[in-house]
């Protein structure tokens, strides 16, 4: 953690001006690599160093840029047809072709990509010429274009040149060149990291789209929240995005400070082991999540409204839904949930054969989603009124998200984006069988074949109509089966000077390049 004063130290050399932005987060990025962490402010940084093929707007359009046009072939319905920007140059001046983008797709559906189970349906992919490529899928696709807003494209020479043809596996610690080193063709070039204290980017004098109005970035992580605040206060640093909602009050009484807010595409929930025998951490002789009267009487006892009032100061919309309102496949009757029934749990939990009760650890990020680690201490108040005895472990998200891809925990909380803004992506990362491209974030060890025959079925169904029927039958035995304990829709808040104009996005991925100044 940085205090104020180290963090004036830290900053010395970099003088604030209309053309200086100096950002500050909760969390630094996990890699530079593009195709090993699908996660959010990893790939909030990289879409500033490296481009994709299709960008999102704030509006949830999809919108050109490395490729300028896409479309289903009209003589292969199976083929996807990207036609590719002309004149546009990586970092280090290598031309950008459409060899580029064959090897970056390719890289992306990779064993240690974290991107893997976007392109699940992708068969082969292949250059016709300069700049067409062809994405051959397994069946119609048509709505493969939604999965490229954050699948990177990298420099095939530069790749091989250092040996990073393959993706980082962080999961397994792993580290390579590309984990510190860039050459991307996006608006801004690294100039300088290290990591979790400080990232210094410039604007790329020779990227093909108008300049933008930040010419250099410095990006600061800075976990403690008050940190973060008085770092915007005392004017060392222009933008938080991650405001704490006990602060937004305030702040928007503060001269000299905006506050822009809004509804973040992103749900929290909790999940857990349903399918071990027997839990790592628990004093149970089985395993209690395995029954479904102890999965719904951690529902019974969790209660939405007093975390959204108390831990999240109003800051968030409780929902039953694993997935938020943005997203193809939600519905009021998935988001709807009743008061809680204390008694009724800790009846169950008796019932389930646990007079006693039993522990379990709870495994919680502190510094990835807002309050996460006030939810989960909240969550071991009500579960322990039910006699579930959830010991907190909390530790930073370096450290959490492996647990889940590893298998190595029992009980934790986890946050989850749809950038696709479709159900098939919860599916594919969190539902499907850990198997091939699926499941990589399926840390509750959920398995139904037939579930898995739908979700693999919806990437190649070309009647709309036919397909979210599908989707719906999906949620309905995942609710059922109760493979998610959602606790509620997550808020934006960003904080900044009062002549910074920046837009919350709600896939909170602010790019520098849509700031303005005002005079």
């Amino acid at each position: 953690m940085l205090s104020v004063s180290a963090l004036a130290l830290v900053m010395t050399s970099v003088s604030a001006s209309a053309e200086t932005l100096r950002w500050a987060r909760v969390a630094d990025a996990l890699t530079l690599d593009p195709h090993s962490q699908n996660e959010g402010p990893t790939s909030t940084l990289l879409h500033h160093i490296y481009e994709t093929l299709v960008g999102r707007a704030t509006d949830g359009s999809l919108t050109p840029r490395l490729a300028t046009e896409w479309r289903i072939s009209e003589e292969d319905p199976t083929v996807w047809v990207f036609t590719l920007r002309e004149g546009v140059t990586f970092h280090d001046g290598s031309e950008f072709n459409a060899e580029d983008v064959v090897f970056s797709l390719n890289r992306a559906r990779a064993e240690s990509s974290g991107f893997k189970a976007l392109h699940g349906a992708v068969e082969s992919v292949s250059m016709v010429d300069d700049y067409t490529v062809h994405v051959k899928m397994t069946g119609p696709s048509p709505l493969y274009v939604q999965n490229l807003t954050n699948t990177f494209i990298m420099d095939q020479g530069w790749a091989e040149a250092n040996d990073v043809v393959e993706p980082q596996n962080f999961a397994a610690g792993e580290e390579n060149f590309a984990v510190r080193n860039t050459n991307g063709t996006g608006p801004y070039t690294l100039v300088s990291r290290d990591p979790e204290v400080r990232t210094v980017m410039a604007a790329f004098d020779g990227h093909w789209d108008e300049t933008p109005a930040v010419t250099e970035i410095v990006y600061t992580p800075i976990s403690e929240a008050a940190t973060r605040v008085a770092a915007l206060l005392s004017g060392e640093v222009d933008v938080v995005q991650d405001v704490p909602v006990q602060d937004i009050a305030r702040l928007e009484q503060t001269e000299g400070v905006k506050i822009t807010t809004g509804p973040e595409n992103r749900n929290i929930f909790f999940a857990y082991d349903m399918v071990s025998d027997t839990l790592r951490s628990s004093d149970a002789a089985d395993n209690p999540f395995k029954k479904p009267e102890i999965r719904e009487a951690m529902a019974l006892v969790l209660d939405r409204d007093a975390i959204q009032q108390v831990v999240m100061r109003g800051q968030s919309q409780p929902s039953a839904a694993p997935l938020p309102p943005f997203v193809n496949g939600w519905t009021e009757e998935m988001n709807a949930y009743g008061s809680p029934d204390v008694e009724r749990a800790a009846q169950l939990v008796v019932e389930a054969g646990y007079p006693d009760g039993f522990s379990v650890d709870l495994n919680c990020p502190n510094d990835r989603y807002l309050n996460d680690e006030a939810i989960c201490q909240a969550m071991v108040g009500m579960l322990g009124r039910a006699n579930i005895n959830a010991n907190l472990v909390s530790q930073t998200r370096s450290l959490h998200f492996p647990l889940i891809e590893n298998w190595e925990t029992d009980f934790y909380l986890l946050g989850w984006g749809v950038p696709t803004f479709d159900s098939a992506y919860v599916f594919n990362f969190l539902v499907h069988t850990r198997e091939d491209s699926y499941g990589s974030f399926n840390g509750s060890r959920y398995s139904n074949p037939e579930v898995d025959a739908k979700i693999e079925s919806l990437a190649t169904m070309t009647d709309l109509e036919a397909r979210d029927a599908t989707i719906a039958e999906i949620w309905e035995q995942v609710n059922e089966d109760r493979v998610f304990l959602n606790v509620h829709n997550q808020m934006l808040a960003y904080a900044m000077r009062d002549d910074i104009n920046l837009d919350v996005h709600p896939e909170n991925q602010p790019k520098m390049t849509t700031v303005t100044f005002s005079d």
